[in-house]
C-alpha cells in the first residue's frame, strides 16, 4: 500500500484554496467537458453539494454494510486508485441553484471553510455513503481525488 503523503501529492491538494478558486473561476459556462454530460457550473454545484455532506449542514448515512464500506475506503481512499472517468451515480439537475459559476465557486469556498471548522473538533468524523465514517485526513484524500477528477474533466488540471 502506498504512504498516505503519495496518494495526496498525486491529487489535487484542496487546502490550496486560491489555486482551487483560481482555476475554477478560469471555467467558461460553456467549457465542454472532455468526458460526461455535466456542464460547468453542474459541476462546480456538485462540489458543492458534496461537500456540505462534509462539514455539518447534511446529515449522511453508509448505504453499504461495515465490513464492504471498509473495504471500499481501503480501495478508493488508501490507494493511487483514480476515480473512473463517465461514473454517474445520478442524473445532473436540470436548474442551476446559483446564478453563475463565480457565484457557486465562491459557494464551495465558503463549504471547504465550514469543512475545516468541523473538523476542528477532536475525534469527529462524517459518513461517506459508501465508505462509512472518515475523519478530516480521509475527507482531504477523497475530497482531493474527487476535485481531481472533475478538474481534470474540464482540463483545468492535466
Amino acid at each position: 500500500m502506498l504512504n498516505d503523503k503519495v496518494i495526496m501529492a498525486q491529487f489535487f491538494d484542496i487546502n490550496n484554496r486560491a489555486e482551487l478558486r483560481r482555476l475554477l473561476l478560469s471555467l467558461d459556462p460553456d467549457t465542454t467537458p472532455i468526458w460526461g454530460k455535466m456542464k460547468a457550473q453542474q459541476m462546480v454545484e456538485h462540489l458543492v453539494y458534496q461537500v456540505e455532506w462534509t462539514n455539518g449542514k447534511k446529515t449522511p448515512f453508509c448505504e453499504q454494510p461495515a465490513d464492504k464500506a471498509s473495504q471500499m475506503k481501503q480501495l478508493m481512499v488508501y490507494s493511487d486508485k483514480e476515480i473512473g472517468r463517465n461514473v454517474v451515480f445520478q442524473e445532473p439537475p436540470e436548474y442551476y441553484q446559483y446564478p453563475n459559476i463565480a457565484t457557486a465557486v465562491n459557494q464551495l469556498m465558503q463549504e471547504l471553510e465550514a469543512f475545516d471548522r468541523y473538523f476542528e473538533q477532536p475525534g469527529i468524523v462524517a459518513i461517506h455513503g459508501g465508505f462509512g465514517p472518515m475523519n478530516h485526513h480521509e475527507w482531504l484524500i477523497w475530497h482531493g481525488k474527487h476535485f481531481t477528477h472533475h478538474m481534470k474533466q474540464f482540463g483545468l488540471i492535466e
